[in-house]
């Protein structure tokens, strides 16, 4: 929402993951987190939902294909498989190279795990639109990594770092 009781659809997830048809613009990409495909949060706030219920209507439930699998394991999805799978659902809709964009966000917004790298890294070059979401992906797991480091040091550095913060001479 940009203003009370305004949403600027421009903004919204399931137009940056579904509608929009180039580059998700990056200060969106980390908003976006690990959704793929839309996001229902409009739904889980909307007032008017709590008097509905839920469905036995076969058509809304999870199918198979789609009931917790790995980011990973869906960016390395063939395009042949993908209109396979996606065969009767909305998803598929927005195509191969928008659903791989899409991932590679959520990937980089994904934990540091050398996995999403090396999958990142194993579809450079297949589309450019595809490669400046990976590049901001693999910039977001580097930073991910670095975070995590621990520098190791030497006890000749350590001194001459104790040396420099206590302002003593060097030969003390």
């Amino acid at each position: 929402m940009s203003n009370p009781y305004t949403v600027d659809a421009r903004r919204c997830i399931s137009y940056l993951t579904i509608e929009l048809e180039g580059a998700i613009p990056e200060e969106f990409r980390p908003l976006i987190g690990n959704r793929i495909y839309g996001c229902d949060d409009c739904q889980l706030i909307c007032p008017w939902n709590r008097f509905s219920q839920l469905t036995d209507e076969e058509d809304f439930s999870p199918r198979k294909a789609w009931h917790s699998p790995e980011l990973i394991e869906l960016f390395a999805w063939t395009e042949a498989w993908f209109l396979k799978v996606t065969e009767g659902s909305a998803i598929r809709r927005i195509g191969h190279l928008r659903w791989l964009r899409n991932i590679a966000v959520a990937l980089g917004n994904a934990p540091w795990s050398e996995g999403v790298l090396n999958a990142l890294e194993s579809r450079r070059g297949e589309h450019p639109l595809l490669d400046e979401h990976i590049e901001w992906a693999v910039a977001q797991q580097i930073a991910r990594r670095n975070e995590g480091a621990i520098e190791v040091q030497l006890p000749k550095k350590q001194r001459l770092v104790r040396v420099v913060e206590k302002g003593l001479p060097r030969d003390a």
